[in-house]
């Protein structure tokens, strides 16, 4: 297992009025942002909330999500998994957008993808939490 490899996955509702030209802003921000600092991972926008899956160098990641919790966009960010990983599920994606991943994706991938939209699913209860 790689010591600087990391994951974390977490949700939040969106403050603003997201449409599609600002969803797709935000991912190719994201996306610079990611292949920049190294990270990987997916996002799922839905029903006015945010599911992400993000790993990478511990450092990077810190910093990455320390952005999103100070992004008036994002509220109740809610922690639902993290730690360290022994390999990356979205190798090839600085930033794979949820709804657009092909259904022939490795079974790591779909597996993420399957556990984004089973969260953004059940935003009403995070959201309690957060």
């Amino acid at each position: 297992m790689s010591e600087d490899l990391y994951k974390i996955v977490y949700c939040s509702r969106n403050t603003t009025e997201t449409g599609p030209e600002e969803f797709w802003r935000i991912l190719a921000v994201s996306r610079g942002n990611n292949a920049r600092d190294s990270l990987t991972g997916a996002l799922l926008f839905s029903n006015g909330s945010f599911a992400q899956v993000l790993e990478g160098p511990l450092a990077a990641l810190e910093r990455t999500f320390e952005r999103i919790q100070c992004d008036p966009r994002h509220a109740g960010v809610t922690v639902l998994q993290f730690g360290p990983i022994e390999s990356r599920t979205f190798p090839d994606w600085s930033m794979a957008e949820a709804a657009t991943m092909s259904v022939t994706a490795d079974g790591a991938a779909a597996e993420a993808l399957d556990m984004l939209r089973q969260l953004v699913g059940r935003e009403a209860e995070w959201a309690m939490a957060g």
